[in-house]
C-alpha cells in the first residue's frame, strides 16, 4: 500500500512538473509573438509628417498654437498689455540639407525652412513649419530689453535680449540665455524676423508690399 501511494504521488509531482513546463513554454511563445507583431507595426509605421500633425497642416497647426495661453511654470503670467512689437514675424532660413525628421532632437535648433514669431499681449508663440515643432511662453518688456521665461522646453530658463524695430524687421540680440543648450538664442538671433503686418493700411491693400514667405 505504502508503495502504491508513493508511486501516486511520484506520478502527481512529474504531472505537476510536465504542466509548468507547459505553461512556461506557451508564456515564452506569447511573448515572442507580441514582440514579433511590434516590430513588424514598427516596421510598417508611415513616415512623420513634415508638419509633424496628422492632417498635414501648417495652418491648422498655427490657429490652434494662437489659441493657448503659456503656464505660469516659473513665474506669474504677466497682465495682457500691448507691446511695441507685438505682432507676427516670419523668417526663412535658406539652409539646403533638408532636417531629418526626429523625436529626440534638441529644441530650437534652427532648421531650414519658414519658422513664425507671434508676440501678443505677453505671450511668445514659436512655430518651425517643416517640422511642426512649437513652443509658447510669457514675455515681459522694459525700453529695449525684452525677457522671455515660462517656456515648457526649458522652464528654469529666463532669456534676456535687446530689441530693434525697424522699417518692419525685429532683431533680437542676445544678452543671456541658456535655454536648449543655448539653441534658442542662436534660433533668435540668427536673422531678423520679418513683420507680417504692412507697412501701412494703403500698402496692405495694394499689391505692391511684399509679403514676407509665410505670412498667412
Amino acid at each position: 500500500m505504502h508503495c502504491l501511494v508513493s508511486k501516486y504521488k511520484n506520478a502527481l509531482m512529474t504531472v505537476t512538473a510536465t504542466l509548468y513546463t507547459v505553461v512556461a513554454i506557451l508564456i515564452t511563445l506569447q511573448a515572442i509573438i507580441a514582440c514579433a507583431s511590434l516590430n513588424k507595426n514598427e516596421e510598417m509605421a508611415p513616415a512623420p509628417l513634415p508638419s509633424g500633425n496628422a492632417n498635414g497642416s501648417t495652418s491648422v497647426i498655427w490657429a490652434e498654437l494662437l489659441q493657448k495661453q503659456p503656464f505660469p511654470h516659473t513665474a506669474p503670467l504677466p497682465p495682457g498689455m500691448p507691446a511695441d512689437m507685438d505682432g507676427t514675424y516670419t523668417k526663412f532660413d535658406p539652409q539646403k540639407t533638408p532636417p531629418v525628421p526626429c523625436r529626440r532632437c534638441p529644441d530650437y535648433v534652427p532648421e531650414g525652412g519658414i519658422w513664425k514669431l507671434n508676440l501678443s499681449n505677453g505671450v511668445f508663440r514659436i512655430f518651425h513649419e517643416f517640422s511642426g515643432w512649437r513652443s509658447i511662453g510669457s514675455f515681459v518688456v522694459d525700453g529695449n530689453r525684452i525677457r522671455l521665461f515660462n517656456d515648457p522646453t526649458c522652464m528654469e530658463a529666463m532669456g534676456s535680449y535687446t530689441w530693434r524695430l525697424n522699417e518692419g524687421r525685429l532683431e533680437l540680440k542676445v544678452v543671456e540665455d541658456k535655454c536648449a543648450i543655448g539653441m534658442r538664442a542662436k534660433n533668435l538671433t540668427q536673422l531678423p524676423w520679418r513683420s507680417c503686418q504692412p507697412p501701412s493700411m494703403g500698402v496692405g491693400f495694394s499689391r505692391n508690399w511684399n509679403k514676407p514667405p509665410g505670412c498667412d
